[in-house]
């Protein structure tokens, strides 16, 4: 973090020094963090515990389980759909936000067409789920 002293008034710079004195004292009469991390670790033995245990780290069983970063309907892989002509290795499957080198080329009037992998364009067949109940759709009568 770097202040740009010479663009304070008189008032301004007072002002910070008497800050930075005040956050001076405060940390000087803090406990060394050595000292801390010794009285914490004789204290959780003394009950049994390890540092691990009640801070992470420790085996798997004693850790709470991750929460899941993202909620909502989980998709598959997807095979690429399209391929950058300059970098081969650059691909796309059409979901998401179109990567930055296919965004530039369209904004250049290229076709989306242009940049298909030969044979990822195609829809897949589509098969019902196992156990899906066939959907019977009834025709109103006419009066």
């Amino acid at each position: 973090m770097s202040i740009d002293l010479s663009t304070l008034s008189p008032r301004e710079l007072g002002n910070l020094i008497t800050t930075a004195k005040k956050r001076q004292a405060a940390l000087a009469k803090r406990t060394p963090v050595a000292q801390v991390r010794t009285k914490l670790t004789r204290l959780a033995r003394a009950e049994g515990y390890t540092i691990e245990e009640l801070f992470g780290g420790g085996p798997a069983a004693t850790r709470k389980p991750a929460a899941p970063a993202r909620q909502g309907r989980k998709l598959g892989k997807v095979a690429p759909k399209y391929r950058n002509p300059e970098n081969p290795k650059e691909t796309w499957t059409g979901r998401g936000k179109q990567p930055r080198w296919l965004a530039a080329y369209t904004a250049k009037g290229r076709d989306l067409g242009e940049f298909v992998i030969p044979g990822a364009g195609r829809p897949t067949p589509t098969r019902p789920k196992p156990g899906a109940k066939k959907r019977v759709v009834k025709k109103a009568a006419k009066k």
